[in-house]
């Protein structure tokens, strides 16, 4: 039997969370990727709590299109991040290719001020 394209993206998270770990002072920078939205949080694993999280459905990202919006939704977690004294962070990109939104999402965190 054939494996669906988010059967595969699964096994290759899987594989990627086999060598990271999010902390208190380094959480994991996990996204999630939608065909409407993307979505990001900040995770403690030790704990297993979420820090701080964004989303391109959030009021505040403007209207553009999905690359802008995911360069914006990088922008507003690092601000967030930023907030709570978050400097560095582990980057999950979810078993997604890093290209397009999730690079855009990357960059973006970058330039607010995270160190990824």
């Amino acid at each position: 039997m054939k494996l669906s394209k988010n059967l595969k993206r699964k096994r290759i998270h899987l594989r990627i969370r086999k060598k990271l770990q999010g902390t208190e002072s380094i959480p994991r920078l996990s996204v999630f990727r939608s065909n409407r939205a993307i979505y990001c949080q900040l995770i403690d694993d030790q704990q297993g709590n979420t820090l701080v999280a964004a989303s391109s459905r959030e009021s505040s990202i403007d209207a553009g299109n999905k690359v802008e919006q995911a360069k914006a939704v990088g922008k507003l977690i690092a601000e967030r991040a930023l907030a709570e004294n978050i400097n560095n962070v582990v980057f999950d990109r979810g078993g997604y290719l890093y290209h397009g939104r999730i690079k855009a999402l990357a960059e973006g965190a970058r330039e607010g001020g995270l160190k990824l």
